[in-house]
């Protein structure tokens, strides 16, 4: 029989196979922004495609990457690398877009999204008890954006939290933001 250690239990205790076998397991995507890998869990993701024509939104900040259109709808583009304070991603042979839908915070409804990545590897699983929490320090980005660590093939990832990176209010807030500091500065230069 094959054993496979507890993440909860002491050092020592170990469960079967089938034991193992009844945790419920949990999907991820992994895929790079720069040189580092993340990670979003799979439910959120719709289809991944590869970078279209996209159309530039004037006055926009950077990590709004600009419109693609979709069948026919029309669906905004996050840069993430920009949108985690990096800079833009430069589109490439394994640039992909990865649609997402992510449900509506309040006084909005779902939202579909494409959120513009360097490449995407692969979907790995992991026991829903396995993910680890977010370090307090020395993580690259904001950990209010890391949902958790997830471990694939020993190396730990960070499992972004996209429902709220990427919330309508929080971008919505941004690119306001944003717009208001341009206006300031085209006033500032009239004067």
């Amino acid at each position: 029989m094959h054993h496979v250690a507890a993440p909860d239990k002491p050092i020592g205790w170990e469960v079967n196979d089938e034991q193992a076998a009844d945790r419920p397991l949990l999907q991820f995507l992994r895929f790079s922004v720069g040189s580092d890998a993340y990670a979003v869990r799979i439910e959120l993701v719709r289809e991944i495609l590869e970078v279209a024509q996209m159309t530039p939104l004037p006055l926009m900040p950077t990590f709004v990457r600009g419109v693609m259109n979709l069948r026919g709808a029309v669906v905004p583009v996050v840069d993430l690398s920009a949108r985690l304070g990096m800079d833009a991603t430069e589109i490439g042979r394994r640039t992909c877009v990865i649609m997402v839908d992510l449900a509506g915070d309040e006084g909005h409804g779902p939202q579909s999204l494409g959120v513009l990545v360097e490449a995407v590897h692969e979907v790995f699983d992991v026991e829903e008890g396995a993910i680890e929490g977010v370090p307090r320090m020395g993580t690259k980005i904001d950990p209010s954006f890391i949902a958790g660590m997830v471990r694939v093939r020993g190396e730990v990832t960070p499992a972004l939290d996209f429902e709220r990176m990427l919330a309508q209010q929080m971008l919505s807030d941004l690119i306001a933001a944003h717009s208001q500091k341009g206006s300031m500065h085209a006033l500032a230069e009239a004067v």
